[in-house]
């Protein structure tokens, strides 16, 4: 039995890094999550130590101990409990019960430390409920190279799989739950790629993409095909805008008159199409140099904060994305934001967009946005009501993001109310065009 076991043995060890390359999660269950949870047991007592999280028995105790033992060592420090340790598909996760005086902060600054004696990529701390924390450990960093799925139809209308989470899991967008999203972040950072991604998780589903990139359409033009509607300056922008709010009147006037709250209580012949508005660089519709830019900036943004207040209800959801948002681009910026329950904060080149995004939901998720490096493009920070995470977005490049639009382009739906807002003859070409007529 002996010998078997030990050759049992022989073969993971050498077989380990081929089936480690080709069947992680096989590996790690087989051989991974056991080791780990032998250094956990091993070291837990030191490192509670260590770390300054075991608590000192009565002094009293000590010396009676001392007496009636005969001199026998003084009784242990008392340590935190933790319970099972579980296993997930690239690490592990366990609960611990903080002893009297302890706080979550205490577990959150010996996260380093339990990463080192544990040899695994990193280890996060949250609370899970009064008196007790859960430590979730990463053995490798999922963010390295995360896996595009195969695409294909969502299952879920609006819902979309645009990269990984830092657990392993998938970082999913999922407009009906979040309906609007504010996404930041400076030159070559991952921006770009995100919304890359998660355009083309929305080519496939029955919804219409309206765009505005008031750099000329510089970057949202490669969706063309499957875009309803493009402006590319803030006067068209403002005419769409306008154009927009005038949709979600009219779709409430017709969940009004079938007495329901929301476009999801119609029937599938009354709902009208989910309309997914994609504003890239938030900036240019704010940047005023004259009285007649201001009033434009000013119309602009009204038209975003109706949007943002009516939209989920009535399907229209908002994608904010930009390289820098303060709030010294006007008080409309700052009520925008407080209406994107959804914040993606890549990295920036200043910390005031990155306050902007992440500081006024949680200041755990503002520094892990501020360490991001150079070096970890597409890396982000994602934060709503719900808590954060670390994650990345998968690498779908500008070429794929327009093959797939042209893929889908039958699926774009004909929406002239929002084409005729616009005076641009060449937004109006583009359709005519698309349509083969003239």
């Amino acid at each position: 039995m002996i010998v078997v076991a030990a050759v049992l043995v022989s073969g993971l060890l050498l077989a380990g890094p081929a089936l480690r390359r080709r069947y992680p999660v096989a590996w790690w269950l087989a051989l991974g999550f056991p080791v780990a949870c032998l250094r956990v047991g091993r070291t837990w007592r030191p490192l509670m130590a260590g770390c300054g999280l075991a608590v000192s028995r009565k002094a009293a105790l000590t010396v009676v101990s001392g007496l009636v033992g005969n001199g026998a060592p003084p009784p242990q420090p008392r340590v935190p409990r933790y319970g099972v340790i579980r296993p997930t598909a690239g690490g592990f996760w366990f609960l611990v019960r903080l002893l009297p005086g302890q706080v979550p902060e205490d577990f959150v600054k010996a996260s380093p430390a339990m990463a080192h004696a544990w040899e695994v990529h990193a280890v996060r701390v949250t609370k899970w409920r009064p008196g007790v924390v859960r430590v979730a450990a990463s053995a490798a960093d999922p963010l390295l190279a995360p896996r595009l799925p195969k695409r294909r139809a969502a299952d879920r209308l609006l819902h979309v799989v645009v990269g990984a989470l830092e657990t392993g899991a998938h970082w999913v967008i999922d407009l009906r739950r979040v309906p609007h999203w504010l996404i930041v972040g400076a030159t070559r950072s991952g921006k770009s790629t995100l919304i890359n991604a998660l355009v083309a998780g929305l080519a496939p589903q029955p919804v219409a993409l309206v765009g505005i990139d008031c750099k000329g359409g510089m970057e949202l033009s490669l969706y063309g095909p499957r875009l309803s509607a493009l402006a590319t300056n803030r006067a068209q922008a403002v005419k769409l805008l306008a154009a927009l709010v005038d949709m979600t009147l009219d779709r409430m006037a017709v969940c009004r008159a079938s007495r329901v709250r929301n476009v999801w209580g119609l029937s599938d012949e009354q709902r009208p199409v989910p309309v997914v508005v994609i504003v890239d660089e938030i900036a240019e519709l704010f940047l005023i140099a004259s009285r007649s830019e201001k009033d434009e900036a000013q119309a602009a943004a009204t038209a975003l904060i109706r949007l943002a207040q009516l939209g989920a209800a009535l399907g229209l959801f908002l994608i904010v994305a930009g390289q820098r948002v303060g709030s010294d681009m006007g008080p409309g910026v700052t009520a925008l934001r407080a209406q994107l329950a959804g914040r993606v904060c890549h990295r920036v080149s200043d910390p005031g967009t990155a306050e902007m995004a992440l500081g006024d939901l949680n200041p755990d998720a503002l520094k892990a946005a501020q360490a991001i490096t150079p070096e970890q493009a597409g890396t982000a920070v994602l934060a709503s009501g719900d808590g954060w995470e670390r994650a990345r977005s998968h690498l779908v490049s500008e070429e794929d993001a327009e093959a797939i639009a042209a893929e889908y382009a039958h699926l774009t739906p004909y929406m002239p109310e929002l084409i005729d807002a616009m005076s641009g003859a060449t937004v109006r070409i583009e359709r005519l065009d698309r349509d083969g007529s003239e």
